[in-house]
């Protein structure tokens, strides 16, 4: 039995629909990867009453709750949250907080990791399964989408990202992405996603991106990363004013290619945008290229990530006063 609960879940970057729904019988399909220095790091314990400080209290304190009734756990909780992933942003926050919050419940109390039906149980993975496959392994994660079934999306492939490899990652300062009731209604306004188009997606990813990472071949990987934001921006542009959320973020992403960096995107609906180079030392000299991040904008190298959330505990300690 544990006192305490320490979990760490990393932030994660989505790279691109591989489709988008236009019937029921559709299904959403997504690549993406959780990035190293970015995470959500959450403590819990057995305490007298209920109690959340820090970041997120609100959405915490539902997924506990919620919880505790599907598992019948009737012992109080206190949790502390010591980062949380910033909301609205791209990275994945809400997934990551509800799965932090499940596993660090389940392994205090002694109970079997359930991520998959816990991110359904508290409502995420609707249309893409990246956050939640992040938590098990990490790497470039590839999914199918949800099936006509209540389970979380299915994945269907994974491959380590090269270590070597950074990402250099832009954010406006000030800027959300769309989100909650203004997402659904994004997608209800948009036209029908052409099927030609995420045909084309789809041999992007099997005969581009897939062999790429095998083979380690950054120029490819980029080239077809790039591809797949140009035909989802594209897409995404009513909705979000342009093929990038922010002008900010896609000013310096300009800058940042004509400099050297490869495969320019954005994560989700932004606004945080993300481009590629080969080793740390090339990022560097990338940033210092471009002079510095523009006013509003914030600039940051980071690795991709190949392992899942990191979990320890505090064991009872019963020779102690």
């Amino acid at each position: 039995m544990s006192d305490s609960v320490t979990i760490k879940v990393p932030a994660r970057l989505h790279l691109g629909f591989l489709d988008i729904p236009r019937s029921p019988d559709d299904r959403f399909g997504s690549i993406g990867l959780p990035v190293e220095d970015i995470a959500t790091t959450l403590t819990i314990a057995r305490s007298a009453e209920t109690h959340v400080v820090g970041d997120e209290e609100a959405r915490i304190t539902q997924h506990l709750e919620t919880l505790c009734t599907h598992l019948g756990i009737k012992a109080h909780h206190r949790i502390s949250i010591q980062h949380a992933i910033p909301r609205h942003i791209g990275l994945g926050s809400g997934t990551q907080i509800a799965l932090a919050v499940s596993a660090a419940l389940r392994t205090l109390h002694g109970l079997p990791l359930e991520p998959a039906n816990d991110a359904v149980l508290l409502k995420r993975g609707s249309r893409s399964g990246i956050g939640i496959a992040a938590f098990d392994e990490g790497g470039v994660i590839i999914d199918a989408g949800k099936g006509d079934t209540n389970r979380a999306p299915t994945v269907v492939a994974r491959f380590a990202f090269p270590d070597a490899w950074r990402i250099i990652l832009v954010f406006d300062n000030a800027a959300h992405g769309i989100h909650g009731d203004a997402e659904i209604a994004a997608f209800r306004a948009l036209p029908l996603f052409p099927v030609t188009t995420s045909a084309s997606i789809a041999r992007t990813v099997l005969l581009g991106i897939m062999p790429s990472l095998v083979e380690r071949d950054l120029a490819d990987f980029a080239r077809g990363i790039a591809s797949i934001q140009t035909e989802i921006g594209s897409y995404f542009a009513p909705a979000q004013g342009g093929v990038f959320t922010s002008r900010k973020v896609e000013a310096t992403l300009h800058r940042l290619a004509d400099a050297g960096a490869l495969g320019i995107g954005q994560s989700s609906w932004g606004p945080t945008g993300f481009a590629f180079t080969q080793t740390q030392a090339e990022a560097e000299r990338i940033v210092s290229a471009i002079g510095g991040r523009a006013p509003g904008t914030t600039i940051q190298i980071v690795a991709g990530r190949n392992a899942g959330a990191e979990i320890t505990h505090s064991a009872l300690n019963l020779a102690r006063a």
